[in-house]
């Protein structure tokens, strides 16, 4: 089913993701990487969502210009859902299409890397 292309949608989490939509969800270079079927699913759906927190534990953001991780697959992410926004990834950046109530913004460019428009 995924590697002949017969998946629709895909939903995976993410560490990083770039504003080209590349993806790196399974190795954060510490300790034991966590390789799965994730690469078979982006290679396979016509669409990769990510659902994932807007900030890592320390406080960086996630949605950033070039990802430092290893990628699971580049250019693969058309959508992401973050608790502070869901924004579509297009060819000139992040594309905000709904802000948390709590969230501006201003304050969402401030905590991304990379364009982030409306």
């Amino acid at each position: 089913m995924i590697r002949g292309g017969h998946i629709d949608y895909c939903v995976l989490g993410a560490m990083e993701i770039s504003v080209k939509g590349d993806l790196a969800n399974w190795s954060t270079g510490k300790g034991i990487p966590a390789v799965g079927g994730a690469m078979d699913l982006v290679a396979g759906a016509k669409n990769v969502f990510v659902m994932t927190q807007h900030l890592t534990k320390e406080g960086k953001s996630k949605l950033v210009k070039e990802c430092s991780l290893p990628l699971t697959g580049a250019n693969v992410v058309s959508r992401v859902y973050s608790d502070y926004a869901v924004m579509q990834i297009t060819d000139i950046g992040f594309k905000v299409l709904q802000l948390n109530t709590n969230i501006t913004l201003d304050y969402l460019k401030s905590v991304t890397e990379g364009n982030v428009y409306q």
